[in-house]
């Protein structure tokens, strides 16, 4: 039988306990993002459809809820894109930025271009809709269900500095130059007729 050494057993007890600490540490700090209205992984209701476009919903951005970011956040930004959009470059439904560090929530149809539910110097750009607000989804009849993904974007900066009418991308490219961390969960919608 192999025999370790009181120094080894202290050092290797001193790991773990460290290791352990660091991991539940990271695991309190988790930077989480939901909604009391969309489920991760469910399928959008007809809320959240866009009206327009072929489409009858009734266009309400869900309310969102989030953890603070880690140390040094000074800004969130808010994105909803599907990946799966018939485009080469997927489609924006929803781009907020410069949401003040001290926020933690948007409540339901905050993302209405004349809702005022968002908080002082908040901006909402320009989706692939080609407005502000948010834009719900509406897939070609017969695709397979799109993925909406929703994300929370921790900023290390308090504006993003972008014109006025700047695409979803270029506001996209500022948010992820800027971002600390990030917070997400999908959703799925299809249309058959």
């Amino acid at each position: 039988m192999k025999r370790t050494s009181p120094l080894t057993s202290i050092f290797s007890a001193t790991l773990f306990t460290g290791a352990m600490l660091f991991g539940s540490m990271a695991h309190a700090g988790e930077f989480k993002l939901s909604s009391p209205t969309i489920k991760p992984n469910s399928t959008l209701s007809d809320a959240q459809v866009f009206n327009g476009f072929g489409c009858t919903g009734q266009n309400i951005s869900p309310a969102l809820t989030w953890t603070p970011g880690p140390a040094g956040t000074k800004s969130y930004a808010v994105t909803v894109y599907d990946p799966d959009a018939p485009t080469g470059s997927g489609w924006w439904h929803w781009v907020v930025y410069n949401l003040p560090a001290n926020t933690t929530s948007l409540a339901e149809n905050a993302g209405s271009a004349n809702s005022g539910a968002l908080p002082a110097g908040t901006v909402q750009g320009r989706t692939d809709f080609g407005s502000a607000g948010f834009g719900g989804a509406c897939p070609p009849v017969g695709d397979k269900p799109h993925r909406y993904i929703f994300t929370v974007h921790a900023l290390k900066t308090e504006k993003i500095e972008v014109p006025a009418d700047a695409t979803a991308a270029l506001i996209g490219y500022m948010i992820n130059a800027n971002r600390l961390a990030k917070a997400s969960f999908t959703a799925k919608y299809g249309r058959k007729k």
